[in-house]
């Protein structure tokens, strides 16, 4: 590749390249530049490039971020008026008028399985890890690509299985999956235990297969490339909180992926070939004769929640990274206790392998063990707190400027409070045991990924969308859109732990049929919840319009709009294919806002120190 193919750039004078793609201008061997894209393919489709790879990503997660929340409108009809039809839709999906045109019973059973599926790993990990990590990370440490380019590409295409599958899945005889996106055994291994235990709950489990081994291809790309590939200068301890969050949310996922893939495949094997991993001994469902048997359904329960207790993390970890950078930037100000922030999300994902079995308190467990789970969950709530801490130190006395972003990233972390809070209920065993299986645990989770995850998703798309698309978005849209959001969630989830605390059961088609539930004010936090969730599926076309309308129309985005300190902000917006004419040399943390002395208010990493400026040792 010439040095007239790879062009001009704001962060410097055009490199020196050698054939092999290698920058030696500047003394540095590991540039990692691959050719650039020849065509249309080999650009936009089946592209080697990080940031072309993570708006992939991007757009994948937003549509499905649109079916699994009309699934969940669905949901939320069904329980707030129980059988009654659906307009417009009831006649078009149950057309039998003997059936008074309602969802039959399996069918609300297909609902919360595939809309708990479809929202965590086809939207909020893709989205996340995916979308922000690929897009961010190499720009971040200041490097040319991703370590494995290729590896890249077939991270991204090893999802589109897994999409094809699950959609193919609503179509197939029976139907989707309906054992919840736990997909517990024995009903789950059994073919004639429900309609959606036919071809459609095997189909669930080569999705998420698929999804398992591209999550698995990132992370090791992941941590290849913050290891090896850092600019010059850029130390573990310079890296943004984003570039943190996402090397250890990769490390998870490298550990823990390993032991869902084997639970998914052992599973698949006790459905299509006969064996017995998970299958009781003498076991039989729906008059059927008794099988063999002679597994360990709790086996499963224990693989699946050794992953995805950690994975809860994986959609959590990034968005904290993110929305730490995001606070530091519209506070104006150095971020609290950097180092205690980035050991709080190491303790974070250390201790996240050693509690799954808080979701299985109900199981039989030995109360010794039961009692070990107990305080290590409630450990958890430490590193977590720290966070807190440190995000509201950041904010106290800063010079705020309330963008979309920023409001978003507030958010989070307020949602992340109440979801944290009502976490620590479950970790009591006894506490838990009265709740478990309530819609208490579904209010609990939603804080959690919907309070705190999308929300970090919508600053980090409000915060990035300058540098990923060269356009800006609409403020004012970006403000009407986070109001109403945060008015309507609140609305559709926080009367979930009162109901709960009433127990009412999660994934209950007709709460009526129970009498303590059959009264008005049950009745009525169901039906205002599902007018809130209504109004909160109407509000996100505002995000929807101002992000596809500032695609083509939105303002021309400058470098910097927001006279940020990392790297990806020294470079143009949109990057060019090779992402810096030069690779830049880090010399600061890049949180150093507000240096005494400076004209401007921020310092950006490729800036050295000011003469007699000192870093805070905790900085430095």
């Amino acid at each position: 590749m010439s040095s007239e193919a790879i062009g001009k750039d704001p962060g410097g004078p055009t490199p020196q390249v050698s054939s092999h793609g290698h920058d030696h201008g500047d003394g540095h061997g590991h540039d990692h530049i691959h050719p650039a894209p020849s065509n249309v393919l080999t650009k936009y489709v089946f592209s080697q490039d990080h940031k072309v790879i993570g708006i992939q990503f991007l757009f994948s997660g937003l549509i499905f971020f649109v079916l699994g929340g009309l699934l969940a409108m669905a949901v939320r009809w069904q329980l707030a008026w129980p059988w009654k039809p659906m307009p417009i839709l009831g006649r078009l999906l149950w057309s039998d008028p003997n059936l008074g045109y309602h969802m039959p019973p399996e069918f609300y059973n297909k609902l919360f399985t595939m809309h708990a599926t479809i929202m965590i790993f086809f939207v909020i990990i893709p989205l996340l890890t995916g979308a922000f990590g690929n897009f961010l990370i190499p720009l971040m440490i200041g490097a040319r690509d991703m370590a494995f380019p290729k590896l890249n590409m077939f991270s991204y295409w090893f999802m589109w299985p897994a999409f094809v599958l699950i959609t193919y899945s609503f179509f197939v005889e029976g139907g989707s999956a309906e054992a919840g996106w736990t997909s517990y055994p024995i009903l789950s291994i059994a073919k004639w235990a429900t309609p959606g235990s036919l071809n459609g709950q095997t189909f669930w489990l080569m999705a998420l297969l698929f999804a398992g081994i591209s999550s698995l291809m990132g992370s090791i790309n992941y941590i290849t490339t913050i290891v090896m590939l850092r600019a010059p200068g850029m130390r573990m301890f310079r890296m943004p909180m984003t570039v943190w969050a996402m090397f250890i949310t990769a490390l998870l996922q490298a550990f823990a992926l390993p032991v869902l893939t084997s639970a998914l495949i052992m599973q698949t094997l006790d459905r299509v070939a006969g064996t017995n991993f998970f299958s009781p001994v003498a076991w039989t469902v729906a008059n059927s004769p008794p099988v063999v048997g002679g597994g360990g359904p709790l086996l499963f329960q224990h693989l699946f929640w050794f992953y995805s207790h950690p994975a809860v993390y994986i959609m959590i970890l990034p968005a904290m990274g993110m929305v730490s950078d995001i606070i530091a930037t519209f506070s104006r100000k150095p971020l609290f206790g950097y180092k205690p922030m980035v050991i709080a999300i190491a303790g974070i994902a250390g201790l996240g392998f050693i509690v799954w079995g808080h979701h299985m308190f109900q199981s039989g467990m030995n109360p010794a063990l039961g009692a070990t789970f107990m305080l290590s969950t409630m450990m958890i709530a430490l590193p977590s707190a720290i966070k807190v801490f440190n995000w509201l130190g950041t904010m106290w006395g800063g010079r705020i400027q309330y963008t979309s972003a920023m409001l978003n990233a507030m958010a989070f972390v307020a949602m992340f409070i109440i979801g944290g809070l009502s976490g620590i209920f479950m970790a009591a065993t006894p506490v838990d045991i009265l709740i478990h299986d309530t819609y208490f645990i579904v209010g609990h989770i939603h804080y959690v990924l919907f309070g705190g995850s999308t929300f970090g998703i919508f600053a980090a798309i409000y915060y990035w969308f300058p540098k990923m698309f060269g356009r800006m978005m609409n403020e004012r849209l970006g403000m009407i859109h986070f109001f109403l959001t945060f008015i309507f969630f609140n609305g559709t989830f926080f009367l979930m732990h009162i109901i709960g605390m009433h127990g009412h059961p999660r994934r209950i088609a007709d709460p009526l049929v129970y009498d303590y539930l059959n009264r008005a004010g049950v009745i009525g936090m169901n039906q205002f919840m599902t007018i809130n969730a209504f109004l909160l599926g109407v509000t996100q076309i505002v995000f929807a319009y101002n992000f596809c309308s500032s695609l083509f129309i939105g303002p021309k985005a400058p470098v910097n709009p927001w006279n940020a300190n990392t790297l990806e902000w020294s470079t143009s917006s949109p990057p060019p294919h090779y992402n810096f004419a030069r690779i830049p040399t880090v010399y600061h943390p890049p949180y150093e806002y507000s240096v005494p002395g400076q004209e401007q208010d921020y310092l950006p990493q490729t800036v050295p120190l000011p003469s007699g400026i000192v870093l805070d040792p905790v900085m430095a």
